[in-house]
């Protein structure tokens, strides 16, 4: 198919979607898939999905239920990648045959990779030898990944300068490239020299979180989000030790990731074991009962291209506290919704925090409802809207 003979506007679309994470995974690019499909699917859209076998090493083809959506998942034969707590992936040689076998079984009017580094890859390339449209989303920063390439630190400045060229090569190939904020897409065109990279929210449902508006006092802290070196929750764990003379905190961590061990040493090292609970991943009611039960959601991570817990943090009325990063400041509204702090700083997280927690109820309340104000450009209907007019070849504004 060619721009020229786009589906009609009011026509459903078949989408084969391109993700190296997917559902059971807890991560924001999962996450975002999944909501992204469930949403088109919900809008009459036929959904499929290419991604990770689990649990079944030969892979298969399964109805699976995501959001409340029947959605067709192609999951493919994939091995455990073992530094890593859960990733699993495709090998790389593999990509481009199963891409073939995919687009031969599926009447595909676009393709929409999210990741360039596997499926995405692969993907990508037979599509366009076969004249489908691809739609391109980067979720990927190198500080994701460095972690886990178990390289030598010389050799990971060649590792990420090979895949950030891989990644043009493929981005070169795709009909439009979007990724979640103005700031995540300046990152790209800055990294890989392209240009038109366009802006889309990850998007969110604000019906599914339940704020608390009522005075109350505040003292409970929350992070939701994979346990991992670039979140740098060692940081906000010291914060609160440097509070608790002051201040009767407690901190709920909730997610799981190869970091966890590491954390619960820094909770001991710190005297904090009676003020930390770590929660591990949870169901989606429980989650959102986190959220409700919190004061304030802090988040010190330095490699967010969005943020989906934070922007679920902000549905749910909590004042926010972020490092001074990257995308986060396009979420966290210095002295609006919360504060920024710089990244690492230990002492001036804890001024922020101490801030939050002692505001007057006027201020807390101002920053629950400038969150709550805050998130609503992140509706998932308008994110959605934006994705139908970039799979029929229609024009977006940014």
């Amino acid at each position: 198919m060619t721009d020229s003979d786009n589906p009609r506007s009011d026509a459903p679309l078949t989408i084969l979607m391109a993700a190296d994470t997917f559902a059971p995974d807890v991560n924001g690019a999962a996450r975002f898939a999944e909501r992204l499909s469930a949403g088109l699917a919900a809008r009459g859209h036929d959904v499929h999905v290419a991604t990770p076998s689990v649990g079944h090493r030969n892979g298969g083809t399964f109805q699976e239920v995501i959001e409340g959506q029947t959605i067709t998942v192609h999951r493919l034969p994939a091995v455990r990648w073992y530094p890593h707590d859960w990733l699993r992936f495709v090998w790389p040689w593999r990509a481009k045959h199963y891409a073939r076998k995919l687009l031969d079984e599926i009447p595909a009017d676009v393709v929409h990779s999210q990741s360039h580094i596997v499926i995405g890859r692969g993907l990508t390339r037979i599509a366009t030898r076969r004249g489908i449209p691809v739609v391109a989303t980067n979720h990927v920063m190198a500080e994701n990944i460095l972690d886990f390439t178990t390289l030598p630190p010389l050799l990971d400045k060649l590792v990420v300068k090979l895949a950030w060229d891989d990644a043009k090569r493929t981005f070169d190939m795709s009909r439009a490239v979007t990724t979640p904020t103005r700031k995540a897409a300046e990152f790209l065109e800055n990294t890989i020299d392209i240009s038109g990279v366009i802006p889309i929210s990850c998007g969110i449902d604000k019906k599914n979180y339940t704020p608390n508006l009522e005075p109350r006092p505040h003292s409970r802290v929350l992070f939701v989000g994979r346990l991992t070196t670039e979140k740098h929750v060692e940081v906000t764990l010291q914060a609160i030790a440097a509070l608790t003379p002051e201040l009767d905190l407690s901190f709920d961590i909730v997610g799981g990731g190869d970091q966890r061990k590491n954390l619960e040493q820094w909770t001991q090292k710190l005297g904090l074991q009676d003020r930390v609970r770590f929660h591990g991943r949870v169901s989606e009611e429980e989650l959102r009962a986190a959220y409700t039960r919190a004061d304030v959601f802090v988040i010190a991570s330095i490699a967010e291209l969005q943020s989906i817990a934070t922007m679920e943090a902000m549905a749910s009325g909590l004042p926010v506290i972020g490092a001074n990063a990257v995308a986060l400041p396009h979420l966290v509204h210095d002295g609006e919704n919360g504060y920024l702090f710089e990244p690492g700083d230990v002492d001036d997280l804890a001024d922020k925090l101490r801030r939050v927690l002692t505001a007057p109820p006027e201020e807390y309340l101002a920053m629950q409802e400038a969150s709550l104000k805050g998130v609503e450009i992140h509706d998932i209907e308008r994110t959605l809207d934006v994705f139908e007019k970039l799979y029929r070849g229609e024009p977006v504004g940014q």
